[in-house]
């Protein structure tokens, strides 16, 4: 039976966005098989090309977030790489950017002008603060938006500085909002016959993640604070050291309290009042996790992982970045994929974590190298002959 089509099959998105939220939705886009464009301008590409490390020549940070895309270099502050966008705008499903708010409006490219051109076309704008409210020609970076969505201050220890979390979080869950938009508009297009505009926040994506933090605050006036690896509601819950390793364990009800003290060799602790009880387990918190890390120092991590694993209670070890990318288990799941790149040489790259049964997405393409697909897009899509396409590059269009 041959493979079905990827999902994504036969849109055509022109991808204008740089660094880390749009060129990670544009990704996902073309993992489940999208045909992305991405549009670099001439000479210099995405922001990411100059940044360190280096992997024969190639940016470390650029070839992580733009595989399966061609790249077109063109000009965007010349009036002919304009108007060779809208050509390709009209031939086009879908189109990103994430210029600071007002910019395509400025180049004549806003979402009423290229609407007017392809009225099916998916505009997706992603923006630090968005494109209404009092803040919203603020620039958006993920450290700011990391601090300014509150995020920043439940992170990290009581008596310590708010931390940022350990990746550009804001960055990536605004690709992700703008990849789950952009597909929600598609959908809404078979309907309608008609695209629209989808406008990205990474404040109010981040805003969003508060959830149950921000329910608290709602419902009971409280403001939540720091609390290290601590989780609100739930004792044991957090981290421990074991003899050689740190390792999490996740204790949500009585029944798996009862398992872990199974476990842990003191049955007795199931029995004692202090700890008998969801709600009482929080309350003796100071008391209990004390005890359960003196317990668990006895040990080593790998150990205790087997005892929790044999009676069923949630736990794991804290592994390096390097263990993840390494781990056998992740490459058996095809989450860790190899690619062959023309200067990067063999390049590795992390695979696909939506997983569709029935047509699954691919990590099939290497990053592209900035101009690469130039001549072969304006050909294909535009229909521009090579001599078209020298003019355009010895005028710098492209």
């Amino acid at each position: 039976m041959p493979r079905a089509d990827r999902p994504l099959s036969g849109v055509r998105v022109l991808d204008l966005t740089r660094v880390l939220a749009g060129p990670f939705c544009s990704m996902i886009l073309g993992d489940m098989g999208a045909e992305v464009i991405k549009v670099e301008e001439p000479g210099k590409g995405d922001d990411t090309r100059s940044w360190p490390p280096f992997v024969g020549g190639e940016a470390t940070y650029f070839l992580a977030v733009n595989r399966n895309k061609q790249s077109l270099t063109l000009n965007l502050k010349s009036a002919e790489g304009r108007a060779i966008l809208k050509k390709l705008v009209r031939k086009s499903d879908v189109l990103l950017e994430n210029f600071r708010t007002g910019t395509m409006e400025r180049l004549g490219l806003g979402y009423k002008a290229l609407a007017r051109l392809n009225p099916r076309l998916v505009y997706c704008a992603i923006s630090g603060f968005g494109e209404s409210g009092p803040e919203a020609a603020r620039a958006g970076y993920d450290l700011v938006v990391q601090a300014e969505s509150g995020i920043m201050d439940i992170t990290g220890f009581e008596d310590g500085p708010p931390v940022k979390v350990g990746t550009s979080i804001a960055d990536l869950v605004a690709g992700m909002s703008a990849a789950h938009g952009v597909t929600l508009a598609l959908l809404a297009r078979h309907r309608t016959r008609r695209g629209q505009k989808v406008e990205i926040s990474m404040l109010d994506a981040m805003a969003a993640l508060l959830t149950y933090q921000a329910g608290i605050y709602f419902g009971t006036g409280q403001k939540p604070s720091r609390r290290g690896n601590k989780h609100p509601s739930i004792v044991p819950y957090e981290v421990f050291k074991a003899a050689d390793a740190y390792l999490t364990l996740g204790v949500a009800n009585n029944s798996l309290w009862e398992r872990c003290c199974a476990a842990l060799e003191r049955p007795e602790l199931a029995k004692d009042p202090r700890f008998a009880s969801e709600a009482q387990r929080v309350q003796h918190r100071e008391t209990l996790v004390p005890l359960l890390n003196e317990i668990l120092a006895g040990r080593s991590a790998a150990e205790w992982m087997k005892r929790f694993e044999a009676v069923g209670v949630p736990a794991g070890r804290i592994r390096t970045v390097a263990e993840v990318c390494e781990s056998e288990h992740l490459k058996a799941r095809g989450m860790i994929v190899t690619l062959p790149h023309a200067t990067a040489g063999r390049l590795r790259v992390l695979g696909v974590p939506i997983r569709l049964h029935a047509t699954p997405g691919k990590a099939a393409a290497p990053p592209p190298r900035l101009g690469q697909h130039t001549e072969r897009v304006l050909g294909a899509v535009l229909g521009l002959t090579k001599t078209d396409v020298a003019r355009l590059r010895a005028g710098g269009v492209v």
